[in-house]
C-alpha cells in the first residue's frame, strides 16, 4: 500500500452548505461536481465529505438512518457516482464519512431492536436495565445535554446515546453487527471511494461496567467519555476491521479521536499496530474553554496552543503521522478564534495556513478557510440551527447567566460558524443558491468570495494555492523533524523542520503590532532562500528580525 495522504492536502466539503444546484437552499452533489474544476485549481488532492447517507438530520447527517442510500435532499446514487468519477478525473480523491458509533433511531436495525429483547437486532444496541428505583443504569450525560440514557417501555430498558436521543450507540460487542458495518464499508470501497474519515471512531468499546462517572462541570451528569473513550476492546476491534477491510484496498483512514492523548493516539496510528493512519485529536481546540467547557469568550494563550500542537508534533515522531487542522465543521472559523478578522484578516489567515500547513502531517482545509471566511455574528438564537447551540443556549440560561453573556459564548464558539453558506461570488446568497438558503448566508460576501479571490494575486486563496503546492516540491516539509525555536516567546510561534542538509525555518506571529523575533546563530547562517511569506517584503532572515502584525514567513536553508 502506498503512503500517498501523507504528501496530500484534504479539503472538507459540508454539503448542506457548499452549492446548492437545483435552488432548494441546501446544497447537494451536483453543486460539488459542478466546483471540482475550482477544488483542481486550489490544488487540493483529496476531498473529505461529510455525510450525505440517508438521515432524519437530527445532526446534520451524523443520524444514519440507511448506510447504503443518498439522502434526497443531496441527490441520486448516480449524482454520487457521477461526482466521484468527476472527482477523480480532476485527479481528486474522495474521502467519506463513516458513522459507526451510532445511528438514528430510525434505521431499521434499532427499530427491530427496541421490540423485544429476543429479537435477530436485539443486542445491536446498547441495552441495560434500570436501577431498582427505575432510574437510568449509570449518570453519564449526552454530549449534546441531558441523560445519555433513554427508556422504552417496549423492552422497559434504557438504551445508551452518548449524543442525541435518537442517536443510539452501537453494540460492537456483537459479532455480527460488526460483519454488517465491514460489509458497508467494502461496498462504498468497491465503487472507488478512497478511504473513511471515522466519526468518535474512540467511542465503540465501552466499559461493560458501565460505571458511574465524575461529573462535568457544572452539570448533574458524569462524562461519559471516562466509560467510552480509548475503551478496553477498541484496538481489537480496529485491527479486525483493518484485517477485514482496510488492508484490502489502498485508501486513507483518519478517526475522530476526543479525549486521547498523545501516547494513546500513538497506539491508533503506529504503521506496526494495522490500525488507521492517523487521528484528529483536540487538544489544541481546548485551549479557549473556559468555566463552561466550550462555550465562553475566553481568549485562547498562545502559549498553550504552541505546546499543544508542538507536544503532538514530537510525540508522534518516528510512532505515526498526524492530521493538521484549525477549524473544520464542529468548529467555529479559525481566524476568528486565533487571528484577526478585522483589519488584519487577510495577513491572519495566511499566517495561520503558514503554522499549520508546514508541520508534520496531513493538512485538513475546511472549505471557505481558503478565502478567510469569518464567523457569522447572528442576532438571536432562532437565526441558529445547530442542535449542540441551542441545547446549549437554554442550558446557560438555567446557571443564571444574562441571555447577552450567553448569546456572546454562542456566537464565538457555535458550529454553525462554519456551516454558513460557501462564498461563492457577490451575487445573492453569495451565488450559493437561487433559493433560500437551509441557514442564513454570512453578510460579509460582498468582499469575501472565490471569484473576487481567485482574480485577486495577493488573496487568501492564491496564498493557499502557493502553499499547497510546497508539499509535493519539498520532502523536508513531509520528512523534516519538527523543533520549537523559542518555547517561551509571547507572541511568536517558531519552529524548524530538520532533514539532511535542509533547515526549513516557520515563524509566525500572533500580535497585531510589530514584534521582534530572536533566531539562534545557526538559523541565521547560509544561504537563506524565502519559500513563502504573507508580507510584500517579508521580514530577512536575522538573529533579529522584526515581524509585521500577523507576519509568517518560511526560508529554507541549505548547508553544504
Amino acid at each position: 500500500m502506498s503512503d500517498w495522504w501523507k504528501k496530500s492536502t484534504v479539503y472538507q466539503v459540508y454539503p448542506q452548505s457548499f452549492k446548492d444546484s437545483n435552488g432548494d437552499g441546501i446544497g447537494d452533489l451536483p453543486g460539488i461536481t459542478e466546483k471540482m474544476s475550482y477544488l483542481q485549481q486550489l490544488g487540493i488532492n483529496a476531498i473529505w465529505l461529510n455525510p450525505i447517507y440517508q438521515s432524519p438530520l437530527v445532526d446534520n447527517g451524523y443520524d444514519i438512518s440507511d448506510y447504503y442510500k443518498i439522502n434526497p435532499i443531496y441527490g441520486t446514487m448516480d449524482d454520487f457516482k457521477t461526482m466521484l468519477e468527476a472527482a477523480h478525473e480532476h485527479g481528486i480523491k474522495l474521502i467519506m464519512d463513516l458513522v459507526v458509533n451510532h445511528t438514528s433511531d430510525q434505521h431499521h436495525w434499532f427499530k427491530e431492536s427496541k421490540k423485544s429483547r429476543d429479537n435477530p437486532f436485539s443486542d445491536y444496541y446498547i441495552w441495560r436495565d434500570p436501577k431498582p428505583d427505575g432510574s437510568a443504569p449509570n449518570n453519564w450525560g449526552a454530549s449534546f445535554g441531558g441523560s445519555a440514557w433513554e427508556y422504552v417501555p417496549e423492552r422497559g430498558q434504557y438504551y445508551l446515546h452518548l449524543y442525541a436521543p435518537q442517536q443510539p450507540d452501537l453494540n460492537w460487542e456483537n459479532p455480527n453487527m460488526r460483519q454488517k458495518i465491514y460489509a458497508m464499508m467494502r461496498f462504498w470501497f468497491d465503487m472507488g471511494v478512497n478511504g473513511f474519515r471515522m466519526d468518535t471512531i474512540n467511542l465503540l468499546s465501552k466499559d461493560q461496567s458501565f460505571p458511574d462517572a465524575p461529573l462535568m462541570p457544572n452539570s448533574q451528569y458524569g462524562t461519559a467519555y471516562a466509560g467510552s473513550a480509548n475503551g478496553p476492546r477498541i484496538h481489537e476491534f480496529l485491527q479486525e476491521m483493518n484485517r477485514e477491510v482496510l488492508s484490502k484496498y489502498d485508501v486513507m483512514t483518519v478517526g475522530e479521536t476526543p479525549h486521547t492523548t498523545a501516547d494513546e493516539a500513538a497506539l491508533y496510528v503506529d504503521p506496526k499496530r494495522h490500525e488507521l493512519n492517523m487521528v484528529f485529536q483536540f487538544e489544541h481546540m481546548h485551549v479557549d474553554y473556559g468555566e463552561f467547557g466550550r462555550y465562553s469568550t475566553v481568549r485562547f494563550k498562545l502559549s498553550d496552543l504552541r505546546a499543544s500542537m508542538a507536544h503532538w508534533q514530537t510525540s508522534l515522531t518516528n510512532r505515526g503521522w498526524n492530521s493538521l487542522f484549525l477549524n473544520n465543521h464542529d468548529q467555529p472559523r479559525m481566524v476568528s478564534r486565533f487571528g484577526d478578522d478585522q483589519q488584519f484578516r487577510v495577513q491572519s489567515a495566511k499566517m495561520l495556513a503558514i503554522i499549520l500547513h508546514l508541520q508534520q502531517g496531513t493538512p485538513f482545509v475546511f472549505q471557505g478557510e481558503e478565502l478567510g471566511m469569518t464567523n457569522v455574528k447572528f442576532n438571536s438564537i432562532e437565526q441558529f440551527r445547530d442542535l449542540e447551540a441551542k441545547n446549549n443556549f437554554h442550558s446557560l440560561l438555567s446557571k443564571g447567566l444574562s441571555e447577552g453573556e450567553v448569546m456572546k459564548m454562542i456566537r464565538h464558539k457555535s458550529r454553525d460558524n462554519s456551516r454558513t453558506p460557501m462564498q461563492w461570488n457577490t451575487s445573492v446568497n453569495a451565488g450559493f443558491t437561487t433559493g433560500t438558503p437551509w441557514i442564513e448566508t454570512n453578510p460579509n460576501y460582498g468582499t469575501i468570495n472565490a471569484a473576487s479571490e481567485i482574480e485577486d494575486q495577493d488573496s487568501v486563496f492564491n496564498f493557499y494555492k502557493g502553499l499547497i503546492s510546497l508539499r509535493s516540491k519539498y520532502d523536508i516539509i513531509t520528512d523534516g523533524r519538527f523543533d520549537l525555536i523559542n518555547p517561551n516567546d509571547s507572541a511568536i510561534f517558531g519552529f524548524t523542520r530538520k532533514l539532511g542538509n535542509q533547515i526549513l525555518v516557520v515563524l509566525g506571529s500572533f500580535m497585531n503590532a510589530k514584534v521582534k523575533a530572536e533566531l539562534p546563530d545557526e538559523l541565521a547562517t547560509g544561504d537563506a532562500k524565502l519559500l513563502i511569506g504573507n508580507y510584500g517584503t517579508p521580514a530577512k532572515l536575522a538573529t533579529r528580525m522584526y515581524l509585521k502584525p500577523y507576519e509568517g514567513v518560511a526560508y529554507l536553508i541549505n548547508h553544504g
